[in-house]
């Protein structure tokens, strides 16, 4: 326990650093949030290519790890894996705890992993929606959430398609198995339509000198067209919502 109160103390003093260096990227950035051992860390390797730890171990992540990803529509994306949230938390890490999730506010979307072959994963669902309201992430609030029905390779066909057919009756979830990769391209689909979702076609007008607002217009939202104006570049961009609010505040 004393080991797990200093990693998370170190997590916290490292949080603001790592929120600075993601607000100024100009890619979306998709956040996994789940009970722990829900298979997040399975799911970050297999959508980003990468091998970070991942053990069916209690806080087997505990500094969030981002990666590049890609997603259909987009030149880069951003995943960030965060601790496994657990019931009963002992009083002493709350605090900590949470504060290693505080990026996951400013994330453009949330993945909610969950076990779905799990007995108690309406209750591990539970547990992680508490812990979300506690941060301000009410159901409805905040960004765009999609609940992730991890661990289809664990059932067998019967049960298989029931759950599918599930997933297909509702807008806020996806059925997929990490370990062997059965439907996670549908996942990536279903992401970035989420990071559309709302979008409008907005005409903007930039100094040519602004690189980094240019490129920020460019990696998050599809540009339509682009012209040179004497020294300003008009664009006609699709942004969502959020995006455009961010734009502005640049």
């Amino acid at each position: 326990m004393a080991k797990i109160r200093r990693e998370l103390e170190q997590v916290k003093r490292t949080r603001g650093l790592h929120r600075d260096r993601r607000q100024r990227a100009p890619w979306p950035v998709i956040a996994l949030v789940g009970y722990t051992n829900a298979g997040k860390s399975t799911l970050f390797n297999r959508l980003t290519q990468s091998d970070v730890f991942a053990e069916d171990l209690l806080f087997a992540t505990l500094d969030p790890t981002m990666r590049e990803m890609k997603l259909p529509g987009f030149d880069k994306a951003i995943l960030s894996d965060t601790v496994g949230f657990v019931s009963n938390l002992p009083t002493e890490l709350i605090a900590a705890f949470r504060a290693t999730l505080e990026e996951v506010n400013s994330a453009d979307v949330i993945l909610h992993v969950r076990d779905i072959a799990h007995p108690d994963t309406d209750a591990q669902k539970a547990d992680v929606e508490t812990v979300l309201a506690s941060l301000g992430l009410e159901e409805g609030q905040g960004p765009p959430r999609l609940e992730v029905w991890n661990k289809l390779d664990l059932f067998d066909d019967a049960d298989r398609e029931a759950v599918l057919a599930e997933a297909a009756r509702r807008d806020d979830a996806v059925a997929i198995s990490a370990v062997t990769g059965d439907r996670v391209e549908e996942l990536r689909e279903e992401i970035a339509r989420r990071l559309n979702e709302g979008s409008v076609v907005h005409q903007i007008k930039l100094p040519a000198s602004e690189g980094s607002r240019l490129a920020w217009v460019h990696s998050r939202g599809d540009v339509l067209d682009s012209r040179m104006d004497g020294d300003n570049v008009r664009l006609a961009v699709r942004l969502s919502p959020e995006n455009w609010i961010r734009f502005q505040s640049l």
